[in-house]
């Protein structure tokens, strides 16, 4: 696993022609059409509007838990599966992400929920 995690912070680190590179050597060498990698790897070094439209991974950001706090607490607690008090610290310490590399079918029920008990909430 550590040698995965070395693997994942050197691809991270990689230079916008590097990774032009290493696209390259993968397509000549063992026919893998990386596109969809570059872009991933490109969004880690400034990705640019390529990237975002490519995006499938959103977080979930309590802005402030709002008028109705109790509300708001209760519905963390059940979407995150934190005891009650944990759910209140969440709220209480806003800004604080709630659920993060979440689909955008699941961040926008998160976000109905949320808004709905009254909470102010953002998905990045």
């Amino acid at each position: 696993m550590a040698d995965v995690k070395a693997l994942a912070e050197t691809l991270v680190g990689l230079t916008v022609k590097e990774v032009q590179e290493l696209a390259d050597v993968l397509k000549a060498d063992y026919g893998i059409e990386p596109a969809a990698a570059a872009v991933v790897v490109a969004a880690g070094d400034g990705g640019g509007a390529a990237a975002a439209e490519e995006k499938t991974s959103f977080d979930v950001v309590l802005v402030n838990g709002g008028a109705s706090k109790l509300n708001v607490v209760k519905i963390v607690k059940e979407l995150t599966g934190l005891g009650l008090k944990e759910a209140k610290d969440l709220v209480d310490g806003a800004p604080k992400p709630v659920k993060e590399g979440i689909s955008k079918a699941e961040a926008d029920d998160i976000v109905a929920k949320l808004k709905e008990a009254g909470a102010e909430v953002e998905v990045k």
